[in-house]
């Protein structure tokens, strides 16, 4: 997948979740990349992240600590 659709994805998922109280919006986008993506999708999340995140919205930040960061290959 490329970068850009991930980092769509994910802002799509973060502009629903603004409309919740921000600890809980922050809580249920975390929940939903853990149930929904894939590892691979969440492996090349994190390598955006750690690239310094360009793009993505402050809520995506704000939960990515909460995002499960998987083993690498």
């Amino acid at each position: 997948m490329s970068a850009e659709k991930l980092v769509y994805m994910a802002n799509q998922i973060a502009k629903f979740m603004e409309s919740k109280p921000h600890d809980e919006g922050v809580a249920s986008l975390a929940a939903h990349i853990n149930d929904f993506w894939d590892p691979r999708m969440r492996r090349q999340f994190f390598a955006l992240l750690d690239a310094g995140g360009a793009g993505l919205r402050p809520l995506v930040i704000a939960a990515s600590s909460h995002i499960r960061r998987p083993a690498a290959i």
